[in-house]
């Protein structure tokens, strides 16, 4: 198999990097849309900071991507725990006086 021929890409010096912990995935029959906000507490309607629009190729391309990358990150570093007793909202909104739930 030859090598894949990655395209070389710039990064413009004033690209803002924006920090996010939620994402609605919505999809047609011809595209997804991933829409990327920051979720706070007390914060009702997050407002959406950047939209990725793909094709189902594009986008299931991605999830391959995004998975081998996990792996490698997860060999390197050790897996990554994701709650399961509970939601990423009840750690958002759980009450400061609150202990956390482990």
């Amino acid at each position: 198999m030859p090598p894949k021929n990655i395209p070389q890409i710039e990064l413009p010096d004033d690209l803002a990097s924006q920090y996010v912990n939620f994402v609605r995935i919505s999809h047609t029959a011809s595209e997804f849309i991933l829409d990327f906000s920051l979720l706070l507490p007390g914060v009702k309607s997050p407002s959406v900071e950047s939209r990725l629009v793909m094709s189902p190729t594009a986008a299931k391309l991605f999830l391959r991507a995004l998975t081998e990358n996990l792996k490698r990150y997860e060999s390197n570093f050790g897996e990554i725990a994701v709650p399961r007793s509970h939601s990423l909202a009840d750690d958002l909104f759980r009450p400061s006086d609150q202990p956390e739930d482990k």
